[in-house]
């Protein structure tokens, strides 16, 4: 069986550093930090009082407000990027064949903020169990990519992957192969998660992930530098209109990259901590490169997961030595989570943007935030450290990895007539 060639044709962001692609590329590349103190609730007793937010997002430039009263916060993002990435793509009424069109989206939690609220409203009550009606559609996960179907008519695979942080990269895997195999014209993937929360950020507390860096939150992730100590939370969505090759060509689409390959793996070792040596990353790189069909000198780039954890970042690092050899000395490594902080289920999808972004720029973004050199990592590697640098990309590779071992990458490369 051939199989057919995938495309990306439209992008949608909502990002704590912009609200739309344009807005999103050009923190990117200025290095701009999307953490602040928190604006949701009262954090005077949490351990961590930042995050980075959405700003000045207002849902009724997407939706009326009765409709996004049945909403939580993820889904109302799914739907303000993902109109965004169709309207980009061109995708009409008259121009796709609708059962043929399919929604793969990703979330590693879903409706946290619902869920929570109506557990508290419950708890103060008298026991009676009285919940909104919406309560459930508004949580379960699968809700995001459902609205999205439902809002523009598109019948074709209609779920949800849910694989912690990398929900939005096995998303884009999956939707590359429903293409390839021939079973979609067109599907609109991504993911989205809004989990800065009381109960979101006390849950990660608990843990020791997040940062307490509260005297500094806009220099608090900082990937690969010596002083990290725990990612910084975000929230918000990344959309990709996935497309056929010849069906984008047939209806003039603008053609932004071509999907090579996608790579999956798990640590199979713990339930949070990476592989000290990186074992599983090694397998998801290569599983992903020999999808591709593609050698290791001809990458250009990789967003690495890089959540600027102690243990994530040298594993990563070290299994991207592994697999790269010497050539990985010349590749542009980054982490663009050092200004958009972690947007767990969402992380996947950005990230992805940003690759595809920096290779029709020939721009990679920077990982800032970096001061103190770690001894543990490669001084040879190129960090892409405090400021974006020039270059010709023409394969970028983008590395999501998740709390239970799941590990997925999507490699993304120049498209070729």
């Amino acid at each position: 069986m051939t199989l057919k060639r995938v495309v990306v044709t439209g992008l949608g962001a909502i990002t704590p550093i912009g609200n739309s692609i344009e807005e999103y590329w050009k923190a990117l590349i200025n290095g701009v930090s999307g953490a602040a103190p928190i604006t949701y609730y009262d954090t005077e007793k949490h351990k961590t009082k930042f995050a980075c937010e959405v700003k000045n997002f207002n849902i009724e430039d997407y939706m009326d407000r009765k409709e996004a009263r049945r909403m939580d916060k993820f889904a109302q993002y799914a739907v303000a990027a993902s109109q965004e990435a169709i309207a980009d793509a061109g995708i009409t009424d008259t121009n796709v064949d609708k059962q043929r069109v399919g929604v793969i989206w990703g979330a590693g939690i879903g409706g946290l903020e619902t869920f929570q609220e109506e557990v508290i409203s419950y708890a103060q009550g008298d026991g009676t169990p009285r919940f909104n009606p919406f309560f459930i559609p508004k949580m379960i996960a699968d809700i995001a990519p459902a609205h999205i179907s439902m809002r523009n008519g598109f019948m074709g695979p209609n779920y949800t992957t849910v694989s912690a942080c990398a929900s939005s990269a096995n998303a884009m895997i999956d939707a590359f192969n429903y293409i390839r195999l021939g079973m979609c014209d067109v599907i609109i993937s991504g993911g989205s998660e809004a989990a800065v929360t009381i109960a979101g950020m006390g849950g990660f507390n608990s843990m020791q992930a997040l940062s307490t860096r509260n005297d500094s939150p806009e220099t608090a992730s900082r990937p690969f530098d010596a002083t990290r100590d725990g990612f910084v939370l975000g929230e918000g969505a990344g959309a990709l209109v996935l497309e056929e090759y010849e069906h984008a060509k047939a209806r003039g689409a603008n053609i932004y990259c071509e999907i090579g390959g996608g790579g999956m793996s798990s640590d199979a070792y713990h339930l949070t901590a990476p592989h000290p040596e990186g074992i599983g990353v090694i397998a998801v790189m290569n599983n992903t490169l020999r999808d591709a069909g593609m050698k290791p000198e001809q990458v250009d780039h990789i967003n690495t997961h890089g959540t600027s954890t102690p243990l994530g970042d040298v594993a990563e690092l070290k299994a991207i030595s592994a697999v790269f050899g010497d050539h990985a000395k010349t590749i542009n490594i980054n982490s663009t989570k050092s200004m958009t902080g972690h947007l767990l289920g969402a992380a996947g999808a950005i990230e992805a943007i940003a690759s595809i972004l920096a290779m029709k720029h020939s721009i990679v973004p920077p990982t800032i935030n970096h001061t103190v050199v770690d001894e543990n990592i490669d001084p040879s590697l190129n960090l892409t450290l405090n400021k974006a640098q020039k270059r010709e990309i023409n394969v970028a590779m983008s590395n999501t990895f998740g709390f239970g071992g799941h590990n997925a990458c999507v490699l993304f490369k120049k498209i070729e007539a």
